[in-house]
């Protein structure tokens, strides 16, 4: 049986144990605070992040990351992109030598730019043929509820990539595997920015059209930035890309999109962050997808104008003018 640790006891993270439990994997959940697991061994569900799941009795949580990792085939990285470095460092000693290390993070580090995989090769020394990533259209509420989705593992190792696939393939969750880890990792973490934009132009009012406009001159943006940094274009109009894309900006259980549309209806930032418990990744990572973008001399007009609303003091309202006046180009 393949002993799976999954770092992360947030909305994802308990998802993703459930998945991993439910294709006969043995799970240890690790959270952070010691009374979350004491209320998910007790309650049999994660009260404070999917309240109403019911959780295998395969999934078994702790506070203590040691014993978490302990002999596991399997770590699955479940925590805010930029809280993996700090994070990782701590959890470095404890991994095991063989295990695959699998990212469930979307998001570019602030100040380095680099992917997540690139963070975790550096952190634990692993070889890049034992990091792999998962990314597709996992609004974790409807997995959780066992509502049909795939998803992608990318993984240069080939092999590795169909032991992953298998250990998390249920009756409703089916993955696929992909060698292109740079083209899925920009895929996760640039819809993220483009999904704040599509909740902006929500939160102002408009409709079906502005947010078809802004998905589909998203997933441009995203795949000239993908080109640009050596991923297939291919892998954009698959799910870790469309797919992913799709379902972050256009549903409602959708964190960036939720986050984007109190910005459009005039909130600030912190007054949305004070409403709101879960981590909205696009809101840090604009500035730095924003910041690897002009490294490599690519134009990402939508990744611009979130820096300027998220982080610059624009107004929604201005953000749409600028965009709409911009110089007209062939498509």
């Amino acid at each position: 049986m393949t002993r799976a640790a999954v770092l992360g006891a947030g909305s994802w993270g308990t998802t993703f144990a459930k998945v991993l439990a439910d294709a006969g994997c043995s799970v240890t959940l690790h959270a952070r605070r010691p009374e979350l697991v004491t209320a998910i061994q007790a309650g049999r569900e994660n009260p404070d992040y999917l309240p109403g799941v019911r959780l295998p009795d395969a999934v078994r949580a702790t506070a203590d990351a040691a014993e978490a990792l302990e002999g596991a085939d399997v770590v699955v990285l479940a925590v805010p992109s930029q809280t993996l470095r700090a994070n990782l460092t701590g959890w470095a000693p404890l991994l095991p030598g063989d295990a695959s290390l699998l990212s469930l993070m979307k998001g570019v580090e602030l100040g380095t730019t680099k992917r997540m995989s690139e963070v975790i090769c550096e952190v634990t020394g692993a070889g890049a043929d034992r990091v792999a990533a998962l990314s597709g259209p996992n609004l974790a509420r409807e997995i959780a509820e066992e509502q049909p989705s795939a998803t992608v593992i990318a993984c240069t190792d080939t092999d590795r990539a169909a032991a992953l696939q298998a250990a998390c393939h249920t009756r409703y969750f089916r993955p696929y595997t992909n060698p292109d880890l740079v083209g899925c990792e920009l895929g996760g973490a640039v819809k993220n920015v483009i999904a704040l934009a599509c909740g902006v132009a929500e939160g102002l009012g408009y409709g079906d059209n502005t947010r078809a406009s802004l998905i589909t001159r998203g997933l441009a943006e995203t795949a000239r930035l993908g080109t640009a940094l050596g991923a297939d274009p291919a892998t954009f109009a698959g799910l870790a890309g469309l797919g992913d894309l799709v379902a972050t900006c256009s549903s409602p259980l959708s964190r960036n999109r939720t986050f984007g549309e109190h910005l459009g209806q005039g909130m600030s930032v912190a007054q949305v962050e004070q409403i709101t418990r879960q981590t909205a990744e696009g809101v840090k990572s604009c500035r730095s997808v924003l910041d690897l973008a002009r490294a490599h001399g690519v134009d990402v007009p939508i990744t611009e104008a979130v820096v300027r609303v998220c982080h610059e003091g624009e107004s929604a309202g201005q953000m749409v003018r600028e965009m709409m006046s911009r110089e007209a180009k062939p498509e």
